[in-house]
């Protein structure tokens, strides 16, 4: 499969291993919880490949949150016209902070999934499951 079909299940959140799979139950924004499926329902790969594994996602969505705070701290400072006084302190407490409570489900389900695709020396593409 070319790099865009990873790409693809990437953003889709799908096995690493067939990439047709779901990886999480629920949507990413709703009243349904999203968690993490312990097998793919396609190709039956675990998930959690041993006790404790999605831990490391912790890293992952922290230097995600760190840029991304970066990001909107950077944003405020142009669209606020450059104003560093202590008053606007608390503007970019509230907007930074918004920001990181508004992009929690993204990070939680991209750093688990940025994990899997990338991070994972065990779970291997297996282009058998291309093929009808």
């Amino acid at each position: 499969m070319p790099k865009t079909a990873k790409f693809r299940a990437i953003v889709q959140a799908k096995c690493p291993h067939c990439r047709r799979g779901d990886i999480f139950t629920g949507t990413l924004y709703g009243f349904d919880v999203q968690r993490t499926k312990e097998n793919c329902d396609h190709c039956g790969q675990r998930f959690e490949i041993e006790p404790g594994y999605f831990y490391a996602a912790m890293y992952v969505s922290y230097a995600m949150n760190v840029a991304e705070m970066l990001t909107v701290g950077i944003a405020t400072y142009v669209f606020s016209g450059g104003n560093l006084e202590f008053e606007s302190l608390w503007l970019y407490l509230l907007v930074i902070f918004t920001g990181c409570l508004l992009l929690a489900p993204i990070n939680y389900r991209y750093s688990r999934v940025i994990l899997l695709h990338w991070l994972s020396p065990k779970i291997k593409y297996d282009p058998e499951y291309d093929k009808p």
